[in-house]
């Protein structure tokens, strides 16, 4: 890194650690003696939804301008998992949470490393993801699974309850990431860890309420991990710091989060693209990265967020986010014969992100006729500016082995390049902007819930030169998309659900040539894309165990050039049947479980040669179990999970098959006391068959790029209260 970077990265690190390092006076003095009242508030943006019984998911989650909506009252499928679950878990990022969700297989970006989510068959790009409701705020290409109180899977489209992604992602569900708060009891914990390879793990996690019932609060986290991962020589230095600070009056709710992460792999395993027929993966262990590549990415964000009932009935909010990222790549990303032999060049590229996004709203809660209404109405914003720059060697490539890698000298980037590596230039701007009415009605006293609205929603792209900044396209248009739900609960236990919601993507631009032949209407933009989805379902609370049960169908428009004109003529239709329970079985055994059956057909593809085919890397069949027991033995938990994805096709042609593949892992814990100080002592053994395989196929569309999966990893960690 250069030495103005260097700079900027002591400055941030110094605010951070100088916000987080409160001084132990002012947390002494400000402590609560008592127990904070507990405030809940049915569809709070702020006011979380309890844990189940168990403790590892939550009886709901954000369901994105209609604030937090209880599982049996939601007309929409989600998975919200708990801090608990995630710090028994040992989970390093969010892509760790989400395997334990059998709708979600975790993907990487498209010739990078961002942890990317397939949901439902579609892509969820790191970049969708919301902070505390707010998008575009954490960082772009890895989250520490540190900073998060809960992660929260939304199943399906949601351009309507959270406005159209603005990275063009989240037409099979959307992520929500839950800022952690301080307890009612105050919290010293500091945890040490080691990871096979050598891997190395210092975190602590630090927490006071103040006043006179805790209504103030403040928590501090810090983790830092430094060494070599169970992959050869690889490197990983991350370093994620979190600050956030509540305040839960009577009428009033405030919340304030800010975050630093820098996060640097070096010798990064690449994926790999097959030319034709699949290789065989290679031992997991492998690394066929060249030394001289590396990723590097330092963020700093924040958010806040404010809520107020003006009175009985009334109720407003607000909420702003911002993030400065820097990220500089050094790649060399191979293609590879099925003997194993490779093709690379090196392709190095530096980006800069400034993002400004927020919303306001308000909700009425009114009777009229019997007929009780939530009435809610928000508007939003969202603005980046980015700058960016690429150098790439010649595309004649250097030689390598996935069976035998070696080592080849770094060839010189200077071959194709696009602005300054030093000083890039503005290449994109966003400005999405929109406004959202919805009225949640409730019948016969709430059995019956229904719910409708609109969001209007304009989105403003533009694409700079790299060489020279001037602007090359823009695009400006506006799109409605509307909601209908409905819930119906003949009884306590069961609610029966369905809805029509839509997605929403932005326009493409016609290019100039295909194949390099010219494309008659190059320029023309295209109205923004509107993917519908139509679900329904059941849920159950059985008091111990709850589950559900969905069905959907979502459509995706999609685009090519036919007889030398682009535009939108086929479509992707996804299919799906979900099955989820999760809770305790007995008092001592809790378990996460579910199947998922997707159908993922191409429709109208171009002269119709892959009607009827399967999407490239959608799975027919994934499942996943997840166990915990807590043995006899006071103090000694074991833990058990299987993740099972079916084969899936690496061609639209479907003449190229990825063989299914399995995960088992394995793990305990031991929680007693030394000294009158509780220490929980974790041991978590992952992929503990040791398998050699590829564990996903593209996430990019129209990409069959491979990840070749995690080798047998040990990881040992210790924490104590204090």
């Amino acid at each position: 890194m250069n030495n103005s970077l260097n700079r900027t990265s002591s400055f941030k690190l110094a605010l951070v650690i100088s916000a987080i390092t409160l001084s132990p006076s002012l947390l002494a003095q400000g402590a609560a003696s008592s127990e904070m009242e507990e405030i809940i508030v049915t569809g709070s943006q702020v006011a979380l939804p309890e844990a189940f019984s168990g403790g590892q998911v939550a009886r709901g989650g954000r369901a994105g301008m209609l604030g937090n909506l209880d599982m049996m009252e939601s007309p929409f499928a989600s998975s919200n998992f708990t801090e608990d679950l995630i710090r028994q878990q040992q989970a390093v990022s969010v892509a760790d949470v989400m395997q334990n969700d059998p709708v979600v297989r975790v993907a990487k970006g498209f010739g990078n490393f961002q942890e990317l989510y397939m949901i439902r068959g579609f892509p969820v790009y790191s970049d969708d993801m919301t902070y505390n409701g707010v998008f575009g705020i954490l960082p772009r290409q890895f989250v520490a699974a540190e900073i998060a109180e809960r992660v929260e899977v939304f199943r399906g489209a949601s351009a309507f309850l959270n406005g159209a992604a603005p990275g063009g992602s989240s037409l099979g569900g959307s992520v929500n990431l839950v800022p952690k708060r301080a307890d009612v009891l105050d919290l010293n914990r500091v945890t040490v860890g080691l990871e096979s390879g050598g891997q190395r793990q210092l975190a602590a996690d630090v927490s006071r309420r103040f006043g006179s019932n805790g209504e103030t609060g403040v928590r501090g986290n810090i983790v830092s991990r430094d060494g070599e991962t169970s992959v050869n020589d690889q490197e990983r230095e991350l370093t994620a710091m979190s600050l956030g600070m509540d305040h839960q009056g009577e009428r009033l709710r405030l919340s304030a989060d800010m975050g630093y992460q820098d996060h640097r792999i070096d010798s990064p395993r690449p994926s790999v693209t097959p030319n034709g027929e699949i290789p065989a993966a290679p031992s997991a262990d492998t690394n066929f990265a060249q030394p001289w590549t590396f990723t590097d990415e330092e963020q700093f964000f924040g958010a806040a967020r404010g809520e107020y009932d003006i009175n009985q009935n009334l109720r407003a909010w607000a909420a702003i986010g911002a993030r400065q990222g820097e990220e500089r790549n050094r790649l060399a990303n191979p293609n590879a014969a099925v003997d194993g032999t490779t093709s690379a060049y090196r392709f190095d590229n530096v980006r800069e992100d400034d993002i400004l996004s927020g919303e306001v709203g308000m909700r009425a809660d009114l009777d009229y006729r019997g007929v009780s209404h939530a009435v809610t109405v928000t508007a939003s914003s969202f603005s980046l500016e980015s700058r960016n720059a690429y150098a790439f060697s010649s595309f004649s490539g250097f030689a390598g082995d996935l069976y035998d890698p070696f080592t080849v000298d770094a060839p010189d980037a200077d071959f194709f390049v696009g602005g300054s590596m030093s000083a890039p230039y503005i290449t994109e701007k966003v400005d999405n902007e929109g406004f959202a009415v919805a009225d949640m009605m409730g019948f016969l006293d709430d059995q019956v819930l229904v719910t409708v609205g609109a969001r209007w929603q304009n989105i403003a792209t533009a694409s700079f030169d790299y060489n020279s900044g001037t602007e090359l396209s823009s695009y400006d248009e506006s799109r409605v998309t509307p909601v209908l739900g409905v819930v119906y609960k003949p009884s306590e236990t069961v609610s029966l659900y369905a809805n029509y919601i839509e997605g929403l993507l932005p326009g493409e631009i016609a290019p100039a040539n295909s194949g390099g032949a010219p494309v008659l209407n190059a320029g023309e933009v295209f109205d923004p894309y509107q993917s519908e989805q139509f679900e329904m379902g059941v849920k159950g609370d059985f008091g111990s165990v709850g589950g559900s049960i969905s069905f959907y169908q979502t459509s995706k428009p999609s685009s090519y050039v036919e007889n030398n004109v682009f535009g939108t003529y086929g479509e992707q239709e996804n299919r799906g049947l979900e099955i989820s329970a999760f809770g305790e079985i007995t008092p001592d055994v809790r378990i996460i479980a579910g199947y998922t059956r997707l159908e993922a057909e191409q429709q109208r593809t171009e002269n119709g040669q892959f009607d009827g085919n399967t999407a490239v890397g959608a799975p027919e069949n994934q499942s996943n179990i997840n166990v915990e027991w807590d043995t006899p033995v006071a103090g000694l938990t074991l833990e058990g999970r299987m993740v099972n994805t079916g084969s899936q096709y690496a061609d639209a042609a479907n003449t190229v098959e990825l063989e299914s593949w399995q995960r088992f892992d394995l793990g305990l814990r031991y929680a007693r006391r030394f000294n009158e100080k509780p220490v929980t002592f974790r041991a978590r053994l992952r992929n503990a068959t040791d398998e050699d395989q590829w564990v996903s196929v593209g996430g990019f569309p129209g990409s069959n790029y491979l990840v070749l999966g995690e080798p047998r990893t040990l990881v040992m960690s210790a924490s104590v209260d204090f």
